[in-house]
């Protein structure tokens, strides 16, 4: 079946025919090595340290805005025989404790007692209020509708739905009522005991009734056809919605005024063709929990395609029409970068700012923006081609959606004159005085603030009004591919930037309140992924994101999705998105849907935390699913410590035992490397949770038997495409400043540069994907900042002419870094950390000689589970085993003989050893003895003098490999 493919369609009637609720039989949870288990603290990626501040910081409520101080009463506590005073329930209908899951049913966990009572209250004006006095109760309603407990409670498919209330008491609402009419009103329930006094009082939330009786699979958005424009909008709870049509992007009266007329909670109106090229917006008038009132709230619309600057209107946009396509765009899926396979995939991570923002061989109106990536010879295009020609296959683009915190219209910016930033010190604070003086008011941010999803981000095109940034988009993509890359977006469908009535940057909470935000048993927005969690376990929620992916693959043919924090969205909602992106098809969608690979954060934490939610896209219930995540055990294990621990926590190639820095690591050292050493292999053999090694203490142990220092499993995957492989992402210090953080002062920055290459050539020969960030293969520095999302161009800078890594450039911002001061300071002030543009471009040739490697043999990308079981094997294993070394041999079969199938026509076997010691290192091995083994050719070849010294010896099977290289042995099949 082919699915629709405008902007207003849906694939829901086809999805949820083909999906169950529950896609797992066991949950399971995980917290990851660098996360202590518990909901408040920050993951791996955090958002908690990149993604609380704007341009434009608001408070963020996490209680409606008329919530008192303190709560004042427990619900759970209530009873007949502990009824509170009045003033204890005075301030309850600010809360929503009570939730309205189904039409015959409301969840409550109160007791009313044996005699007790329950109503349900309604009020179209919202006008509910507590009476004073010995008649303590509501008043100010409509409707007052008595309800009956069900002695049997939640039904299953309730709790299924809401794991997290599944102990509260079921209240039987009567058949007859208008329920759909109720839902537009401010509702409260109440109860009382054995002589009429009101025990307790509360809000309802409403997602469960809206979805049993609201669900939606038509058109939404604004909807084209040969003789008219129709606006549809879901909004079940609003009283009134109207359209404001305007002819200008942002000021002037509406040309017209349009109502809306409502069937079944879903609002439309059918204009005139006219409209295009105007804009509109919807008035909704609509209870808001959090004021307590009936609001008038202007919104955006939630399926907006195009949009004025900042999102201040929507852009009535036909994506179709053939003006807004560049040329060739409708034959562009012919013309992509072959992808045999997601495990020939390798990923380099790019924030679209810092790839042309500091490079001047691009010109002025360019820089920084999506035509940037479309010109042929600036710097950094020329830098792009030459990843890609060495193997790089896809590019990751940091947020390119509409994001707050940086203003569209560039004229408003402010910025620094760098010829003063050069003047300073590499130790002063000067420079990050000036950046942060006007951080919110200039062109950077990494863009995890979401307002609209579905609208590329206005600031990175050359006119944020109009169709501009639709067709510089698509040339981007377009020009992209050609070059051989295929296009990732990083999306973030966890949380959204704004909410409440007046926020400017609220859409979704101005049009079905309490909806689309994910609440706790309050009724307060949960922020555990920074701010205003979205809820994916609401159908039009995960409607609306998978609706969404949808319109990014077909109408700019991207070919990936990095999603954000992905444990905070359903495994559901992750699966449906898989299977209809894989639906598509190029005859009937113009793109090939089933070449688009998914993957994302798979940290579990906050609400969602042990399936809290439902089970949730989490590290852990992907195991089977062929949606990646990331591998931060590797991570952690090749640099030391966590993102969260002491920053001078060595690990496997920082120094670990074999070159302490001045860090007490205690007397557990050896063992810590060991362990380290342990999680690497199994990284390297795509973290997979049945493939078998020897560990440090030389028994035969599964992936998952290996674990982490909370005894959770290292290995968690079931396919090689499961595992993102990294050691560096844009969160964090950049690999080579995080080296330079925790190896020994003393050492050269010849050795650090080699240590940098010893990481990335662990990633680049693991089995499954490995990502890179940008830079690291050009010793990149952002002067040891470890959060540089609002840090500006002058911290973030990357120079594709190779000059500079931008390393002291003045002490990283105080916000983030001040406690780390002390340690930062004499580094930056230390010219010996200082690279030159030698040691530069060397790094950036080994590194693209790691990618050729990699892609000169299959054997590097095996394809499934049993390949990597069958042919992959670890020795200098067990007890026994030399320190900081790691042998991994990889091998194929031959034609005509018994065994596993011939993988590789010029290589029949790999040895990969990686010596992180300070020395070099001989490691003899029976088994590898007497094969005709030679340095890879790329090697022999390569400019890195040190890595043509390593040997081996036939006749003994030992290997001799210099300190802090990563040696490739191959056996040619011509021998």
């Amino acid at each position: 079946m082919t699915l629709l493919r405008s902007s207003s369609s849906s694939p829901f009637a086809l999805l949820h025919l083909h999906f169950p609720t529950a896609l797992t039989s066991k949950p399971q949870a995980h917290f990851p090595p660098s996360r202590r288990p518990t909901t408040s603290s920050p993951s791996p990626s955090s958002p908690q340290r990149r993604r609380c501040f704007s341009s434009r910081p608001k408070p963020l409520l996490s209680r409606p805005l008329h919530a008192p101080p303190l709560l004042r009463c427990s619900a759970s506590s209530m009873s007949a025989e502990s009824s509170p005073a009045p003033s204890q329930l005075k301030d309850s209908l600010v809360y929503s404790r009570a939730y309205w899951v189904s039409e015959s049913i409301i969840a409550w966990n109160v007791d009313v007692g044996i005699n007790g009572s329950l109503y349900l209250f309604a009020s179209k004006n919202a006008s509910l209020s507590l009476m004073e006095g010995e008649d303590a109760g509501l008043q100010g309603h409509d409707v007052k509708v008595k309800l009956e407990e069900d002695s049997h409670g939640l039904p299953q498919n309730v709790i299924e739905k809401f794991p997290h209330i599944r102990d509260y008491r079921a209240f039987n609402v009567p058949p007859g009522l208008d329920v759909k009419g109720l839902l537009k009103s401010q509702l409260a329930v109440a109860a009382f005991d054995f002589d009429g006094k009101c025990s307790s009082i509360t809000g309802l939330q409403l997602p469960g009734v809206l979805d049993e009786l609201f669900s939606y699979s038509g058109p939404l958005g604004a909807v084209y056809s040969s003789e008219a424009i129709s606006l549809f909008l879901w909004a079940p709870t609003a009283q009134t919605v109207r359209a404001c049509i305007y002819k200008d992007s942002s000021v002037g009266s509406p040309l017209e005024i349009v109502q809306l007329e409502e069937t079944n909670g879903v609002w439309s109106t059918k204009g005139s063709k006219s409209w295009d090229g105007c804009y509109y917006m919807y008035e909704i008038s609509v209870y808001h929990p959090s004021t307590l009132q009936i609001v008038k709230c202007l919104a955006n619309d939630p399926y907006a395609r195009g949009l004025s600057a900042n999102g201040s209107r929507t852009l009535f946009v036909n994506l179709d029409s053939d003006i807004l396509k560049p040329v060739g765009w409708d034959k562009l899926a012919d013309e992509k970068p072959d992808i045999l396979s997601f495990s020939d995939i390798s990923i380099y991570e790019l924030h679209v700012r810092d790839f042309s923002a500091s490079d001047y061989t691009v010109s002025n109106e360019f820089r920084g923006g999506y035509l940037a990536f479309t010109l042929q010879n600036s710097a950094g295009v020329r830098h792009l081609r030459k990843l890609s020609d060495a193997g790089i296959t896809h590019l990751h683009l940091l947020p390119t959606f509409q994001f707050a915190g940086v203003d569209d219209e560039k004229e408003k910016w402010k910025s620094v004159d760098t010829e003063i930033l050069e003047k300073f010190s590499p130790d002063s604070a000067e420079q990050q005085a000036l950046i942060t003086a006007i951080q919110n008011d200039d062109g950077y941010n990494w863009g995890y603030n979401p307002v609209f999803w579905g609208v590329p981000k206005g600031s990175y095109a050359s006119n944020p009004n109009g169709s501009c940034r639709i067709v510089e988009f698509r040339r981007m993509v377009q020009a992209l591919n050609h070059i051989g890359l295929r296009v990732v977006l990083d999306v973030v469908y966890n949380h959204l930037h704004g909410s409440g009535p007046f926020d400017e940057n609220s859409i979704l909470d101005k049009i079905v309140p309490g909806y689309y935000l994910r609440r706790n048993t309050d009724g307060f927005i949960e922020h555990s992924t920074c701010v205003n969690n979205t809820a994916s376990e609401h159908f039009m929620v995960e409607r609306l994101i998978l609706d969404d992916l949808l319109h990014w693959v077909v109408d700019y043919k991207v070919d990936g999705f990095r999603f954000d924090l992905m444990g905070h969205i359903m495994k559901r909602t992750m699966m449906k998105a898989k299977y209809a992106i894989c639906s598509l098809t190029k005859e009937g969608d113009g793109v090939d849907g089933s070449s688009v690979y998914i993957y994302g954060e798979g940290w579990d934490f906050g609400e969602v935390a042990k399936n809290g939610r439902g089970i949730n896209a989490s590290q852990f219930n992907l195991f089977g699913t062929r949606i990646g995540s990331f591998n931060d055990r590797i991570r952690d294990a090749i640099l030391g410590g966590s993102p969260f621990g002491h920053p001078l926590q060595q690990g496997f190639i920082t120094g670990l035992l074999l070159q302490p820095n001045d860090h007490d690591h205690g007397t557990a050292a050896g063992e810590m490397l060991a362990a380290s050493k342990d999680h690497i292999q199994v990284g390297m053999a795509a973290n997979l949770r049945d493939f078998v090694l020897t560990n440090c203490e030389g028994k035969e142990v599964k992936g998952s038997e290996v674990t982490t220092y909370d005894r959770s499993p290292v290995g968690y995957a079931s396919h090689p495409t499961e595992t993102v492989n990294y050691v560096s992402a844009h969160d964090n210090e950049t690999l080579f400043d995080i080296i330079s953080l925790k190896t020994p002062m003393g050492i050269s920055v010849d050795e650090r540069c080699r240590i940098n290459h010893l990481a990335t050539s662990i990633i680049a020969l693991s089995q499954g994907i490995p990502f890179f960030h940008s830079g690291d293969e050009m010793l990149r520095s952002k002067s040891l900042d470890r959060d540089s999302y609002n840090s500006g161009d002058w911290f973030n800078r990357l120079d594709f002419t190779y000059n500079s890594n931008n390393w002291g450039v003045g002490l990283p911002p105080k916000e983030k870094n001040e406690k780390s001061w002390p340690l930062i300071k004499p580094r930056l002030a230390d010219p010996l950390f200082k690279t030159q543009r030698s040691h530069i471009l060397s790094t950036v040739e080994n590194f693209s000689d790691l990618l050729r490697i990699r892609y000169s043999s299959p054997l590097f990308r095996l394809r499934t589970e049993n390949a990597v079981q069958e042919r992959v094997r670890f020795h200098n294993t067990g007890s026994s085993s030399i320190p900081g070394v790691i042998v991994m041999s990889i091998e194929d079969g031959h034609e005509g003989l018994p065994g596993f199938s011939q993988l590789d026509p010029i290589y029949s076997y790999i040895v990969v050893i990686i010596n992180a010691r300070p020395t070099e290192v001989s490691f003899t091995s029976p088994t590898l003895r007497a094969r005709t083994l030679v340095l890879h050719p790329v090697q022999l070849m390569s400019t890195d003098q040190v890595v043509k010294a390593s040997t081996y010896d036939a006749s003994t099977g030992c290997f001799a490999v210099p300190s802090r290289t990563t040696s490739v042995f191959v056996e040619p099949r011509k021998f």
